[in-house]
């Protein structure tokens, strides 16, 4: 997929000039975290420490630095494992599948710009944005392709894209209950599909430098941002991520407290994002080629009372999904819901296993 180059971003007062206004960044800010989380008074303040030291280590992209944690020996002729979470999820989300991958392949977990231990990096948060920090973090940290994406939810979508981008540098892909590209989203009762929103607008090309800072933010933002946020925070840890262990838990309850973890959130071109992803997705029968692929569906339904008509959407557009390459498969999580790696972390630890001898055979890339 045709993406632009990267560019060094103009200073903090030019910066959104040509994309998006700083103010426009902020309301929009606010209204999507306060549509998700109304505000509760009488909630604690937020500790602006960590409450404990990342696992990983911090690398330094340009200006901003990554959570970048990695476990187990590479070994010459195998992928990477890449692990991406989902929306308003980072590494500890992978908490109990990251140490059952490293006793048999190099597996790395880390987080987006602004999220858990990561610092904020240029806006708009948008998936090119995110594809160009994730290719220069493990490149800077010595991480080499070819890789084994695995991504879970939004996270699918972000993999995608990179196995568009950086073709070469992919071996295989495990999509974790990932969402179709023209999935129906219940948006404030209205029933949408993304993509068919597009204005036709060109996606701004991936900032290298100049990262978006909280002081950016007008006082009275930053305080309707925290308000909403304490209360994101109180709800962290709802099931299925109670069974995480203690200490992810706690991290968890942190980050979503954190104002940066909002303005990460942040994506004005989401649509015409979606709609250029599905053009390239409908020119060929299998974009990918026969890239190894394992898709992996939840076995419950996505909500109780969900029309049915939804659920039926969901569950054709998963199973689209193993079109996307001439030698995908799909799963069936019996049991798990969204959240596949949590609730069923065997299954997913069995994909890899899968997608890896499979990359393996066919020479470790395409």
């Amino acid at each position: 997929m045709p993406v632009p180059p990267p560019c060094r971003s103009p200073g903090p007062a030019t910066r959104f000039r040509m994309n998006l206004h700083p103010h426009s960044l902020a309301r929009g800010i606010v209204l999507s975290v306060a549509v998700l989380f109304p505000v509760h008074p009488g909630l604690a303040q937020a500790s602006a420490d960590p409450p404990y030291p990342p696992p990983g280590r911090l690398v330094d992209i340009g200006g901003w630095r990554l959570h970048l944690n990695c476990a187990g020996t590479a070994v010459a002729g195998q992928p990477v494992v890449v692990l991406e979470a989902g929306i308003g999820a980072f590494s500890v989300e992978w908490d109990l599948l990251q140490p059952r991958v490293a006793p048999f392949a190099r597996v790395c977990s880390y987080d987006r710009a602004g999220v858990g231990w990561s610092e904020l990096g240029p806006a708009p948060r948008t998936r090119h944005q995110m594809v160009f920090e994730l290719h220069t973090l493990l490149e800077k940290a010595g991480e080499r392709p070819p890789y084994l994406l695995v991504g879970q939810s939004f996270g699918g979508s972000v993999v995608r894209l990179y196995a568009s981008v950086y073709r070469s540098e992919v071996a295989g892909m495990v999509l974790v209950d990932t969402g179709h590209l023209t999935g129906v989203s219940n948006i404030n009762g209205e029933l949408v599909r993304l993509a068919e929103r597009s204005t036709g607008r060109p996606i701004p090309a991936p900032l290298a430098s100049n990262p978006f800072r909280e002081s950016d933010l007008a006082p009275s933002v930053r305080a309707q941002i925290e308000a909403a946020a304490r209360q994101a925070a109180s709800m962290a840890n709802e099931p299925p991520r109670n069974k995480l262990p203690a200490e992810s838990q706690r991290m968890r309850v942190w980050a979503l407290s954190q104002v940066k973890h909002y303005v990460a959130h942040f994506n004005p071109f989401d649509s015409e994002e979606l709609a250029l992803m599905v053009a390239e997705q409908d020119r060929k029968a299998h974009p990918f080629g026969g890239l190894p692929l394992v898709v992996l569906s939840r076995g419950t339904p996505a909500h109780t009372g969900e029309s049915q008509w939804i659920e039926d959407e969901r569950v054709k557009g998963q199973a689209a999904l193993v079109n996307l390459s001439s030698k995908g498969r799909q799963v069936i999580a019996t049991g798990s819901g969204h959240h596949i790696q949590i609730e069923d972390p065997e299954l997913v630890v069995s994909a890899i296993r899968e997608v890896l001898a499979a990359a393996q055979a066919q020479g470790g890339r395409r």
